[in-house]
């Protein structure tokens, strides 16, 4: 008995605007029965040992110590601005 039904599938093809032809969705149901008894499998396998995990991989963030340093100088800042008044960058007004 197949786990998904020909209705079913050309919802899912309206839903997603997809025009099937009844033959894609005959082969569409086929293979979507297929993917899900593969995936009903994956049920049966023991998994009360193993560990929840977000990625497959070990990984871990490398911190570092978060320190101030001084920044660009002001002069060498204004000196690439296209327009500056008394220590700011100017730019065009945006709003009326």
């Amino acid at each position: 008995m197949s786990r998904i039904s020909v209705e079913q599938v050309k919802h899912v093809a309206h839903l997603a605007r997809l025009a099937i032809t009844e033959e894609e969705a005959e082969m569409f149901t086929k293979q979507l029965d297929a993917i899900i008894t593969f995936a009903e499998q994956l049920n049966e396998l023991d998994t009360e040992n193993v560990p929840p995990t977000s990625h497959v991989l070990d990984m871990k963030n490398v911190m570092r110590e978060d320190v101030p340093t001084p920044g660009i100088p002001l002069e060498d800042v204004l000196k690439n601005a296209p327009d500056h008044k008394d220590g700011q960058i100017r730019v065009p007004a945006i709003l009326e």
